[in-house]
């Protein structure tokens, strides 16, 4: 089958991969046009999944008084991380905004339910995991369908899943995943805040890529592309 996409819409993919960001702030006060909303819960929908078992669900939120009492709970779990930070890093860390709660106009949880279509899964057996795996995939989805609307999403995992089934009323068996910010921004950084902050770097391609074995930094059959690696020849 030939490739469908031509160079422009190749482009747009990439763009949307690069230049997605953790968003956690420059939210302004506009509504997600519920069309939008629609396409990019469609996108997460879209994802792979071990099986086809399609293992997830999303809870929108908007109401204040959750949205409070989420928050609570992020600065309660910041406080309790910050423990096992010594020295300078301690302050670093409790001076970041890792969150958007209030700000942004629109919540999601995206949970995991590992009985969806019963005990045995395609796929699942050998690697349990796979299902958790599978709701991550719609998760990127949707993170990238929302940058292409020109909608900042923020993951917030400073938080107590006990709170999040309390406040939402999930079943015990449901797992959540992810509690997500969405939102329009003014502007998305060029750069991960914590990577301007430098809090961490962005490792180079070069060091995470391995050849036939792991940790194996060089083989001849793989030259072309270690040397294509190292000389950074890609969209960003």
């Amino acid at each position: 089958m030939e490739n469908d996409f031509n160079k422009e819409e190749k482009n747009g993919l990439y763009k949307a991969i690069f230049s997605r960001r953790d968003v956690r702030s420059n939210f302004i006060s506009k509504d997600i046009n519920t069309k939008v909303l629609t396409r990019i819960l469609r996108a997460a929908h879209h994802a792979p999944s071990v099986g086809f078992s399609q293992p997830w669900n999303f809870i929108l939120i908007k109401n204040h008084d959750t949205k409070k009492t989420v928050k609570e709970s992020f600065k309660k779990e910041k406080q309790k991380a910050a423990k096992e930070i010594d020295g300078s890093k301690k302050s670093k860390y409790l001076s970041f905004k890792l969150e958007g709660i209030l700000e942004s106009p629109l919540n999601i949880c995206v949970t995991y339910d590992p009985s969806k279509f019963g005990p045995f899964i395609i796929g699942k057996s050998s690697v349990p995991n796979t299902g958790l795996y599978s709701v991550c995939c719609a998760i990127q989805n949707l993170w990238l369908a929302s940058r292409t609307e020109g909608i900042g999403v923020g993951w917030v995992s400073i938080l107590s899943n006990d709170v999040l089934r309390k406040v939402l009323k999930i079943p015990d068996h449901i797992i959540p995943v992810a509690y997500l910010c969405l939102g329009y921004v003014y502007e998305f950084s060029s750069r991960p805040d914590l990577e301007k902050a430098k809090w961490l770097s962005r490792l180079s391609l070069d060091e995470v890529v391995f050849y036939e074995e792991w940790d194996k930094k060089q083989s001849p059959q793989w030259n072309e592309i270690k040397n294509m690696i190292k000389a950074n020849l890609d969209y960003a």
